[in-house]
């Protein structure tokens, strides 16, 4: 009878046999990004709800259709975090890391939360890589975060990728942008979806985000964000270009890159990948030299990106990228009587003490049973002690895979040693 308590929808468990994938990806980016010189962040999983009304945009979907957000006993509006950014930047401006040496680089993998409907890829809850420079201004920073996240794909094994740039100018050249977008956009004001009629009031560069099929094929015609770049903007852009050509990085100008809220600035870009869904992106990010002003600090540029974890998982296997699989106990103990599983006992915990991974059965098994059991656990070494091997105080060890065997006191020192030596022969 299947049980009554599921798991919500648009979230998923992760089960001890499934664990390792995660745990490789994880392991993988966090210390490709140490090597580039990041540390890493951890923020609470709910904060305040004006941090993300500010942080992410009021007339974002996210803020408008997407948070989990409640009243806590205290009567504070409370939302679980959409996204790592505000958090990140709240804490930085809180505990005056900003006012330190710059550039600060950081990373996070967190949780976070969305109300959506779950598709191939995307969850209601969801882990997200992040990575966020603050301090440097330069299209060094750009360039720097754009390699950074095609390392972490081709070192994963992950290929078929393109990388797609763009400059949405700064507040300056996105005025007369922002005027020509509407200019544009109102001429065709009729065959506008509903959503995008509120947003040509609201923020027009909203509507280039729509996904709806009549509005793409207006959007195709729309002004371009790069035909509206001040100087400033454009020398930043080309020399983005500049540094990705010296890195031998193929990329794509995509003008219909853009990001609503008002405290993005020049660069915009995303990592697509051909089989990872519909939308195919697998990493988006860009410089928002403003949201630390927007949200109480001084002003501090910032560049980032994010990256789903669920994604990237769903990409390897697309590609077919083997993910190793953990190793066995290094060693696993078999007995027969009493006297043999108190000697068992002791040798485990005195191992796994000594930083060996270390298994005997804990169910009293029999000597077949355990010996099963040992064979599906992938143990490297195995020693079976019975009435003989204690009146001895010897055993011998085999080596799982190779057969062979060797000789050792029943002891932490000779199982250790004898273990070694015999790795070392085979």
């Amino acid at each position: 009878m299947a049980s009554s308590v599921q798991s919500p929808k648009g979230t998923y468990d992760i089960l001890p046999n499934e664990s390792y994938r995660v745990q490789y990806v994880e392991a993988t980016v966090r210390e490709i990004c140490e090597r580039f010189g990041f540390k890493e962040v951890r923020t609470p999983v709910f904060e305040h709800t004006e941090l993300f009304i500010r942080g992410v945009g009021e007339t974002t979907d996210i803020v408008n259709k997407e948070m989990y957000t409640m009243t806590d006993k205290g009567g504070r509006s409370i939302t679980l975090r959409p996204e790592g950014t505000a958090g990140t930047v709240r804490s930085f401006i809180q505990h005056g890391v900003l006012k330190e040496t710059l550039p600060v680089r950081a990373y996070y993998i967190m949780s976070c939360f969305r109300y959506e409907n779950p598709q191939s890829g995307r969850f209601r809850q969801h882990s997200q890589l992040g990575v966020e420079v603050f301090g440097a201004a330069t299209a060094d920073a750009d360039a720097e975060i754009i390699f950074l996240g095609l390392t972490i794909l081709a070192e994963l094994g992950i290929k078929n990728t393109r990388t797609e740039i763009n400059s949405i100018g700064c507040s300056e050249c996105r005025v007369d942008y922002h005027k020509a977008l509407t200019e544009y956009f109102s001429s065709h004001i009729e065959n506008l979806c509903g959503t995008c009629k509120d947003r040509l009031e609201r923020n027009p560069l909203r509507i280039l985000d729509c996904k709806s099929q009549i509005c793409q094929q207006i959007v195709a015609g729309a002004p371009k964000t790069t035909d509206y770049l001040c100087d400033n903007c454009s020398s930043h852009f080309e020399n983005l270009k500049t540094q990705l050509d010296e890195l031998g990085i193929e990329y794509i100008v995509n003008p219909r890159i853009v990001r609503g809220q008002d405290y993005y600035s020049k660069t915009v870009f995303e990592l697509i990948h051909n089989s990872a869904g519909a939308a195919g992106t697998v990493c988006g990010g860009g410089r928002y030299d403003r949201l630390v002003e927007f949200l109480g600090g001084s002003p501090c540029s910032g560049i980032g990106f994010g990256m789903g974890i669920e994604r990237i998982l769903m990409v390897m296997k697309d590609e077919g990228i083997e993910i190793p699989l953990p190793t066995g106990p290094k060693i696993f103990f078999a007995y027969v009587g009493d006297e043999a599983r108190a000697i068992v006992r002791k040798l485990t915990r005195q191992l796994q003490q000594s930083g060996v991974y270390a298994l005997y059965d804990i169910n009293e098994r029999s000597l077949k049973a355990q010996l099963k059991y040992a064979d599906r656990q992938n143990t490297e070494w195995l020693m079976v002690i019975g009435e003989g091997e204690v009146l001895q105080s010897k055993a011998k060890l085999r080596h799982m895979s190779s057969k062979a065997e060797k000789e050792s006191e029943l002891s932490l020192k000779s199982i250790i040693a004898a273990t070694d030596n015999l790795e070392c022969e085979i």
